[in-house]
């Protein structure tokens, strides 16, 4: 792209991108640069009026299946980062799916349960289960916590916020057989745009 994609532009989403990029370009690793963002991301997840409604519905025709939605808010344009919401209606779960790419996700709203998996001896272990309130969030940073599954757990929709290093809907992931390990190719694509077929 010619430049970057602000599907959700706000004075909240431009300052909070601004010092994410600052953060990144002043960090010596991943693991620094998440660190230097989570004051920030926790600021974001603790504000109830920055993301509009239309971003925390479910989408019927969803490349996850179960009605999930995932919407895009900003985009950069060398696909470098990404800040997108998902929506995951009460009953449903994602598939066992990884991101390839390292970055924050937090939730905003609802609750959910979290599977953590990883990839052993041509297989999949279960790591870790754990329960998550508004307000919770966590690193990624692969090959650790990559993999992964989410389900909603309360009565209302639960929406978790992402920023992630790539163009998460639109990258070629993996979905994941719990029981025999067995990876797909997966694009989860965005519910409000295309990815460019280039």
């Amino acid at each position: 792209m010619a430049a970057d994609e602000y599907v959700l532009d706000t004075p909240t989403v431009r300052q909070f991108l601004t010092t994410v990029r600052e953060s990144i370009g002043a960090s010596g690793s991943p693991e620094e640069a998440c660190t230097a963002i989570r004051p920030r991301f926790a600021e974001l997840l603790a504000d109830p009026d920055w993301l509009p409604g239309e971003y925390r519905e479910s989408d019927p025709e969803s490349g996850m299946g179960g009605g999930i939605g995932q919407w895009l808010l900003f985009r950069a344009a060398d696909r470098s980062l990404s800040l997108f919401s998902l929506v995951v209606p009460p009953g449903s779960e994602t598939p066992v799916h990884d991101h390839l790419a390292w970055g924050l996700v937090g939730l905003y709203q609802g609750t959910q349960d979290e599977d953590i998996y990883a990839e052993r001896d041509g297989g999949l272990e279960l790591l870790e289960s754990r329960s998550l309130r508004p307000g919770d969030f966590y690193e990624l940073i692969p090959p650790q916590d990559d993999i992964h599954r989410v389900r909603t757990t309360s009565a209302e929709t639960s929406v978790s916020i992402h920023l992630l290093t790539n163009d998460t809907g639109c990258v070629w992931r993996h979905t994941f057989d719990p029981e025999s390990g067995e990876r797909a190719p997966f694009r989860s694509g965005y519910v409000n745009v295309d990815c460019n077929e280039s």
